[in-house]
């Protein structure tokens, strides 16, 4: 499927390509829907090995962040944007003072924070050049314990579908990827009584994770054969695929990774096998109502508290499900969408 077959699909709004050589930079920016208010979405920093990937990428990401604001109740749209090089790159003033001088020529249709390989350092140096941005030292910061926090209610109530319970004390949890989103969710679980099994591309993570959780070290690949309760995807997406799905040996896959289905039919393929798939947008929508907190100028508490009515959300997601005879993640989908058709259809008032 090429870049303009995905943006005719899935009715982007909007795609912008630019460059600065004298920065070293290129960056992507794509808004798929402001009909709920600006596109908000993070900046991610990879090094993508060919142009169409990371376009495809922002794509899909843009897609994503429009149902999560919307299954959250967020007065915010979708977009996403990627930069394209090494997260670990050293000239980071001059590559994001230049993102932020493109992400400022929207006018406000998008907003960004922080992502996978980027911090809100980072967004400081891209708000010395525009007010759209969020995430900012002093302000709602790392989103992270949010997003923890919200992965973990959605885990909760993943576990009362499943089982009809939501405690998960005495389960073991497979946990692929050990960052700090991963960390905040293991704290909960830790906290609970859960084993948990954890894989990373960097040891010295996993070591912590020993350390601090009392979690096993799992190789990166046999993630997907140990014996759990539940798999938890924390790093990047689509490791649900054709050759991980027959290997899982869980009940229950939640975690806060994006776009953890490799391609939408996965989730039927998921379900087949008789696992219950919490939708990764809905599991992980703390870290944009943490930002829709410095936006909106909410309270931790408050965002805390709406973080924790994720798992109210999956409890719909499943009852629509049931109700329609569909996979979850198409009940999700279809929970954002009508949403964005009840706001498209308000009549206009004139002043």
């Amino acid at each position: 499927m090429t870049t303009f077959d995905l943006l005719r699909e899935f009715g982007h709004e909007q795609l912008v390509i630019s460059q600065d050589p004298g920065a070293n930079y290129v960056g992507i920016v794509a808004i798929h829907d402001t009909t709920l208010g600006p596109a908000l979405g993070g900046t991610r920093l990879w090094n993508y090995a060919k142009i169409e990937d990371a376009l495809v990428d922002a794509l899909r990401l843009a897609r994503g962040m429009t149902y999560k604001s919307a299954v959250a109740g967020l007065p915010l749209g979708g977009g996403k944007s990627v930069v394209i090089g090494d997260p670990a790159r050293r000239d980071r003033e001059a590559c994001f003072r230049a993102h932020g001088r493109f992400v400022d020529t929207l006018g406000g249709r998008y907003i960004t924070a922080a992502d996978v390989g980027t911090s809100s350092a980072d967004m400081e140096l891209i708000h010395f050049e525009t007010k759209h941005v969020a995430g900012l030292p002093g302000q709602s910061g790392d989103p992270s314990p949010v997003t923890g926090y919200g992965v973990y209610m959605a885990m909760k109530a993943a576990a009362r579908a499943r089982w009809g319970n939501d405690s998960l004390a005495g389960k073991r949890v497979a946990m692929q990827g050990a960052g700090k989103v991963a960390r905040y969710l293991a704290r909960h679980l830790h906290e609970e009584g859960v084993k948990l099994l954890v894989t990373d591309i960097d040891a010295g993570k996993v070591q912590r994770f020993a350390a601090d959780f009392g979690a096993e070290a799992v190789g990166l690949d046999a993630i997907y054969d140990v014996a759990a309760d539940i798999y938890a995807p924390c790093a990047l997406g689509a490791t649900l695929n054709d050759q991980t799905i027959p290997r899982l040996k869980v009940e229950i896959i939640c975690g806060g990774a994006n776009n953890q289905l490799a391609e939408p039919r996965h989730a039927a393929a998921v379900e087949k096998r008789g696992m219950f798939y919490t939708p990764d947008y809905v599991a992980n929508g703390g870290g944009v109502i943490n930002i829709c907190r410095e936006i909106e100028g909410w309270s931790e508490e408050r965002a805390l508290h709406k973080a924790a009515g994720i798992y109210d959300t999956v409890q719909r997601v499943v009852e629509v499900a049931q109700r329609e005879k569909v996979t979850t993640a198409e009940a999700a989908d279809r929970l954002a969408e009508e949403r964005l058709a009840a706001v498209r259809a308000l009549r206009a008032v004139r002043r």
